[in-house]
């Protein structure tokens, strides 16, 4: 893919990345050198290779170079700590370990199976001292021959999942190409696009979703490791970015920086948002101060390579809560049970059938098979689906709460909290309780200058909910804990409440 990108684009700017900018045919260059510099030293077919990184140019360089090598890619989170670091590489049987400065240490004390360790530079920094270098690993600087298939293994990419250890979703060549097309057509990806890529590059959303496409199409591509909107509002107005993903957590970050107003970001044209549920009143407010932006709601899983449905710019105002209908290669279905078909307005499970789908996870044939059951991907998110196959999430099977013999989707709740004009961020979660078995409680990040109390949102939840939905609690809190790609994380809130 990469090859063909630079026949069609040659010295079109591919990629910017702090200090460096790269042309396509740069890139391409680059990337045969690096895969020369790992089959010297002795990387095979089938091998697995893994990326422990923030995002930088040298992390999109490598993997390409991975792919066209034969090896195989293992992404990891680089928030992890040692221990789930070496699962993760243990488990994947990986030979190299490639870090930055941010993560050497760390991988210093979970690679100890690792035949060798390598450093690549960051966005801003050098490559860590002790390791072998970048420039050390480089090859001959030759064409590299290509000898993979479609049906290859290009990555193993393990999912944050609720179990106690990670799955890892494995993705043939193949695959992530189908899904590249469902992405470039379906988002409208275009040669013209200047688009931004500040979430982690190890999650497959910004990964495959974002970055593949973009490149496969000759976009001019921004990589950057700070998702912080004093990184993120200057870069979008500095390179006048038209397209731009992120997690409803960044985006709502953006609207409540005091920089939003002080830049012209009329330049936004698409924008992306997934990997959770997007408030209503968020988007709204989205609509309101950026006018000239169409939204894409995107919904998918690991397992899908990511994408599964899209609700499209012009859908939006009209469903507001739906993440759309199936994605262009992909059948979804919302089944009970004993997988029916559940009438509109009845809630069951998503399940996926596509060409981008996972051929299972990387050495566990039983969860697989789980997965698998009845030959459909099974998604463990609970939605509706309307009589035009609209679908619309109503929580993840582990987030559903129940009370008192009652199910409150926590999503129900969350969305009237954010419609309280003093509310910033909220989360509801279900707590063990001696009675009611689960207790509906929120976590709630007032605006800023806000003096709501948790009381005050109790009673403005009591008239607009059933009784048995409203929270029992409502602790204020100054942020709520999110994985390095935006999600929220429920379990640690409920942990904080035991």
């Amino acid at each position: 893919m990469l090859r063909r990108a630079a026949l069609r684009h040659g010295d079109r700017e591919a990629l910017i990345c702090g200090e460096t900018s790269w042309s396509y045919r740069d890139l391409d260059a680059i990337a045969d050198r690096l895969c020369n510099g790992l089959r010297d030293r002795g990387v095979a077919k089938g091998d697995r290779v893994a990326i422990m990184a923030r995002n930088s140019h040298a992390f999109v360089a490598l993997r390409f170079a991975i792919a066209r090598s034969g090896a195989i890619l293992v992404p990891i989170n680089f928030m992890l700590c040692a221990d789930d670091a070496r699962y993760i590489l243990e488990h994947a049987g990986a030979r190299l370990l490639f870090v930055d400065a941010t993560t050497a240490a760390v991988a210093r004390d979970a690679g100890s199976g690792i035949i060798a360790i390598y450093g690549l530079p960051g966005e801003h920094d050098a490559a860590p001292a002790g390791l072998a270098s970048w420039d050390e690993l480089m090859g001959a600087a030759a064409r590299a021959e290509d000898h993979t298939d479609g049906e290859d293994i290009l990555q193993i990419i393990y999912t944050s999942g609720t179990e106690s250890r990670p799955k890892g979703a494995v993705l043939t060549h193949s695959a992530v190409l189908w899904q590249y097309q469902s992405c470039v057509i379906d988002c409208e990806w275009t040669t013209d696009t200047v688009a931004l890529h500040a979430l982690p590059l190890y999650h497959c959303a910004q990964l495959d979703a974002m970055l593949g496409p973009a490149l496969q199409v000759g976009a001019r591509n921004i990589v950057t490791a700070r998702p912080s909107p004093e990184n993120l509002i200057p870069l979008i107005a500095g390179h006048r970015v038209s397209a731009f993903f992120a997690p409803p957590t960044v985006w709502i970050s953006l609207l409540r920086s005091p920089l939003f107003d002080a830049y012209d970001l009329s330049c936004l044209a698409k924008g992306y948002f997934g990997a959770s549920i997007m408030p209503e009143e968020v988007l709204r407010e989205m609509m309101r101060r950026l006018p000239g932006l169409r939204l894409w709601n995107l919904y998918g899983q690991t397992e899908m390579a990511p994408v599964a449905t899209v609700l499209f710019p012009h859908e939006q105002e009209a469903r507001l809560s739906s993440c759309g209908r199936a994605a262009l290669h992909v059948t979804t279905r919302v089944v009970d049970d004993d997988m029916r078909d559940v009438a509109p307005g009845e809630v069951g499970e998503i399940i996926h059938r596509s060409p981008h789908l996972m051929i299972g996870y990387w050495n566990d044939p039983e969860r697989t098979q789980a997965a698998f059951e009845g030959g459909w991907l099974h998604s463990g998110d609970l939605a509706t689906i309307d009589s035009d196959g609209y679908i619309t999430i109503v929580d993840r099977k582990k987030d559903m709460i129940k009370t008192g013999g009652e199910n409150v989707s926590s999503r129900e709740v969350e969305e009237i909290i954010y419609a309280h004009h003093c509310v910033s961020e909220a989360a509801v979660v279900g707590i063990a309780h001696p009675r009611w078995i689960e207790a509906v409680t929120a976590f709630v990040v007032p605006r800023a200058g806000s003096n709501i109390t948790g009381d005050e949102l109790i009673a403005f939840c009591r008239t607009r909910l059933s009784a048995f939905k409203v929270p029992r609690t409502i602790h204020l809190v100054e942020d709520l804990p999110r994985n390095a790609s935006g999600k929220i994380l429920k379990r640690e809130l409920r942990a904080r409440s035991e």
